[in-house]
């Protein structure tokens, strides 16, 4: 009987039919006991426990293999191409030193850091609210006093859960990103790229491999340039993010609806909250949006430049480079699965809104004040343009041609408040 179509999931004919899929059983069980085993953690998050989920949850699609000399020899050698070529399309020096190629779980350890420093404020959040109402459930107030190592259970124990939710993000983003820098943000000071990554991208396109290859090269060569010669501008994105990570506030009603009644014992039912998408879902004040505005701003003036760049670069030399740099855009503009998930790790949507304005206002500064007069407004924050500039691309060249930057002598970022952002 067991053979007949339909049956296999009966009760009556399959004894385990009742606890569900064994594959998705066993992931549950896998994650509840990275949970279980993970070692305290000083933080509001266990980053270790997060990298072993993301890892899992890469090898989980697909897998995750290693990268073979011949990929890593290839992937050196378009960076380093790329890298020369840039220096005819822009004044800032190289900023690619020891161009690497990466997996995906590469990439998951060597971003962790920065993904720490960007999540900790809103975990720390999400981790307080969680232990108070996960041990507060079915206690008395007075009870409540002497309750302090069933409290520090508790929030070690919303601690693993929200560690569980960003280390799935971070597996999710791991299977989308193509390099170090392709969501805007400077997750290493290392230019490096993923074959996997790569392969995910040409996917559809009629372009040939090593034309991709390269013009990806050319985005994370150029990335770097920025980053690593603009010296305030690392400081500025990052620290934007952070400054809008730390003013959200928690719907607390919200996530007390989601945590009342559950089974910390139960990894199935873990597994079924925690993959929901929505427990890091901060509500916004009118103060976090308007960061959010100044925070995109400041992304699609980077993607703009590396656009730009980009294009005079391959100019000539990549016969593919105008729709290659199109399908970028689209990617960037529409948002992903990585986009959807950054919002998920810090609850924010990652997206510059105003890529094409950008990449017009560096054009017409370039055609205005030529590469040196382009690349110098990124000196200083205050020299850099505004959203409304990207309304009036040849109002701001006009405006701001005549500035002398020996006034400039303070530490660039001092000004939290540039027009930078």
């Amino acid at each position: 009987m067991t053979d007949l179509p339909g049956r296999e999931n009966d009760p009556n004919e399959n004894p385990f039919a009742m606890f569900g899929n064994p594959e998705q059983i066993a992931a549950a069980m896998r994650q509840f006991a990275d949970m279980l085993s993970a070692p305290q953690s000083s933080g509001p998050v266990n980053w270790d426990m997060a990298k072993n989920i993301a890892r899992h949850a890469v090898l989980a699609e697909g897998g995750d293999p290693s990268v073979m000399e011949g990929e890593r020899r290839q992937i050196v050698d378009a960076l380093n191409l790329a890298d020369l070529w840039l220096n005819e399309a822009t004044t800032l020096p190289s900023g690619v030193s020891n161009p690497q190629a990466w997996s995906r779980s590469e990439w998951i350890e060597k971003t962790t850091p920065v993904w720490q420093k960007l999540c900790d404020p809103v975990a720390a959040r999400m981790v307080e609210t969680m232990s108070g109402t996960l041990g507060a459930t079915g206690l008395p107030a007075e009870a409540q006093a002497m309750a302090g190592p069933l409290m520090g259970m508790m929030k070690q124990m919303g601690g693993m859960m929200v560690g569980q939710q960003i280390g799935q993000a971070l597996g999710t983003l791991a299977r989308e990103v193509i390099g170090s820098t392709d969501i805007g943000l400077p997750l290493s000071d290392t230019a490096a790229l993923l074959p996997g990554g790569i392969a995910a991208f040409s996917e559809g396109l009629e372009t040939p491999a090593e034309e991709i290859r390269l013009y990806l090269a050319l985005r994370e060569a150029a990335h770097h340039r920025l980053f690593q010669h603009v010296p305030w501008l690392r400081g500025h994105l990052l620290g934007a993010v952070e400054e809008y990570a730390r003013g959200i506030t928690v719907d607390v009603a919200a996530l007390e609806d989601k945590l009342r009644g559950v089974d910390v014992n139960n990894p199935e039912q873990l597994q079924e909250l925690l993959g929901g998408g929505d427990l890091l879902k901060p509500e916004e004040t009118e103060r976090q949006k308007a960061a959010l505005a100044r925070l995109e701003t400041a992304l699609a003036l980077v993607e703009g430049w590396v656009s730009t760049v980009v294009d005079a670069a391959a100019e000539g030399k990549l016969p593919s480079a105008a729709a290659l740099g199109e399908t970028v855009r689209r990617r960037r503009a529409t948002g992903g699965p990585a986009e959807l998930t950054f919002a998920t790790l810090v609850g924010l949507e990652l997206r510059p809104r105003r890529l094409r304005e950008a990449a017009t206002l560096w054009r017409a500064l370039g055609a205005g004040r030529g590469l040196d007069g382009r690349d110098a407004v990124w000196r200083h924050p205050d020299l850099m343009p505004t959203s409304g500039d990207l309304d009036d691309p040849t109002g701001f060249v006009k405006g701001e041609a005549e500035f002398d930057l020996s006034m400039l002598d303070e530490k660039p970022g001092e000004k939290p408040d540039g027009d930078a952002e």
